[in-house]
């Protein structure tokens, strides 16, 4: 596991999650990378915030949980760049998603935000 996830989701939140970003990423709207997250987070417009636990090297999205908790925001880890990137719709891996509008996915949604372990 990655040194920057603090909090592991566990592992049936972590199928869940795959299954919202499905949803959401037909009816919501999701911010996809490391720079469109940050600026989601730090604009406070990211009600989920979602990292993969495989990303190399780790600086790369080290300062998210970090940034999340200082916001208030919730972050959950999925465990690779290939499914997070899959389920959001993408033809490449990628690190991290923001969702900003959970749409038809806003009771999953909030369901996976209860189940996250707390700090």
């Amino acid at each position: 596991m990655a040194g920057y996830v603090k909090n592991p989701t566990p592992d049936e939140v972590k199928g869940k999650i795959l299954e919202a970003l499905s949803v959401v990423k037909d009816t919501g709207k999701l911010r996809k990378g490391v720079n469109e997250v940050t600026k989601a987070i730090e604009k406070k417009s990211a009600q989920l915030v979602i990292v993969a636990e495989d990303v190399q090297p780790e600086e790369v999205v080290m300062h998210i949980p970090i940034l999340c908790e200082e916001k208030g925001i919730p972050c959950a880890f999925v465990n690779t760049r290939k499914e997070l990137g899959t389920a959001a719709g993408l033809l490449v891996p990628t690190s991290s998603i923001a969702i900003e509008n959970a749409g038809g996915g806003k009771e999953v949604v909030a369901d996976i935000i209860k189940r996250l372990p707390k700090k």
